[in-house]
């Protein structure tokens, strides 16, 4: 009798455990972080690369590849990239994640940068760059020392390793 009420208490806490969803936490997508405005191309559809956060200044980023760029990152540890590469890095501002205490989430876009690679004789590679910000986001003008600066940085990121 005693093993039969144990297994009627198990099956009992079975059940309660397949209530329906938790109506006290509501699921909501996160809009504020959607890239709007006139950008060359979504990058959200690519390969995430690797990201990351800074902490002095309060956004996070990932480095999106095109399915070329995606592949080699992540079988040459040069920054060779072929030609027909393309990069974008994606930062946004952080905001607290009012379901999950102490995360951060992406809010509104801070900028979103391009860097296609192209590769012609033997002259080497030839670097394009654009960057896109405000809300909605807009391509800007950067200053031409700012360019080349940026284009080291993106190139620099070592793809995130996966399993």
């Amino acid at each position: 009798m005693n093993h039969f009420r144990r297994s009627i208490v198990a099956i009992l806490l079975l059940l309660a455990g397949c209530a329906g969803p938790n109506s006290r936490v509501a699921t909501k997508l996160n809009k504020d972080a959607a890239l709007i405005g006139a950008i060359p191309s979504d990058p959200l559809h690519w390969v995430a690369i690797t990201s990351g956060a800074k902490a002095d200044d309060p956004t996070m980023y990932i480095l999106f590849g095109n399915a070329l760029a995606a592949q080699y990152s992540r079988s040459n540890p040069e920054r060779r990239y072929p030609d027909g590469s393309v990069l974008s890095l994606v930062t946004w501002q952080q905001q607290e994640d009012s379901r999950w205490f102490g995360a951060k989430i992406p809010a509104a876009p801070k900028s979103v940068e391009f860097v296609s690679v192209r590769v012609s004789g033997e002259d080497g590679p030839v670097y394009s760059y654009q960057r896109c910000e405000g809300s909605p986001l807009k391509e800007t003008t950067p200053v031409d020392a700012e360019v080349t600066d940026r284009i080291a940085y993106v190139l620099s990121q070592r793809a995130a390793v996966m399993p």
